[in-house]
C-alpha cells in the first residue's frame, strides 16, 4: 500500500519534530541544570550494575578494573565540561554554545575510544553468557528495559 503525500509529510514533519525536541532535551538550557549533580554516583551505579549483569569471575577482576577507571575518567571529564556549560549557560552567546556542544560531542567520542581497546580486552576473554549480556547491554544503549530475549 502507497503512502500518500499527506502522510509522507506527516512522516517526515514527525520525525524533524521528534529530532528538533530531541536537540532540545538533550542540549538546551534547561538540561544543562542537571550538571548540578555530579556523575559520580551515577556512573559509580553504571560500573556496579554492569558489575552484577556482567557476572565478572575474580579472573576478569583486573581487566575489570581498567574499564572502571576509564569509565570514572571519562565521566569527570564529562562533568567538568558539563559544569562548566552550567555555569555559563544564561552569558552564552549562540557560537560560546555551540563550542560547548562541539567540547562535549568531542569528549564524548574521545572517551569512546579509550574504553574500546580496555574493554575489548575483557570482552575477549568473556564466556559465551558473558559476551550476549554484554552485547544487549551495549546494543540497549544504558537504557532500563524488561527482559526481552
Amino acid at each position: 500500500m502507497k503512502r500518500s503525500s499527506d502522510q509522507s509529510t506527516y512522516a517526515v514533519a514527525h520525525a524533524v519534530a521528534s529530532a528538533v525536541l530531541f536537540a532540545v532535551i538533550a542540549f538546551g538550557p534547561g538540561v544543562v541544570f542537571a550538571a548540578k549533580v555530579t556523575g559520580e554516583p551515577r556512573v559509580e551505579a553504571r560500573i556496579a550494575d554492569m558489575h552484577a549483569k556482567l557476572k565478572i569471575t575474580p579472573a576478569q577482576e583486573d581487566q575489570w578494573t581498567k574499564v572502571a577507571e576509564v569509565m570514572r575518567e571519562n565521566a569527570k571529564s564529562m562533568d567538568a565540561l558539563t559544569r562548566s556549560r552550567f555555569e555559563h549557560a544564561k552569558t552564552m552567546t549562540a557560537v560560546d554554545d555551540l563550542k560547548s556542544y562541539g567540547e562535549i560531542t568531542d569528549a564524548h567520542a574521545d572517551g569512546i575510544k579509550r574504553l574500546t581497546p580496555v574493554f575489548a580486552a575483557l570482552y575477549a576473554g568473556m564466556s559465551d553468557v558473558q559476551k550476549k549480556e554484554a552485547d544487549a547491554i551495549f546494543r540497549r544503549g544504558g537504557q532500563r528495559t524488561s527482559k526481552r530475549k
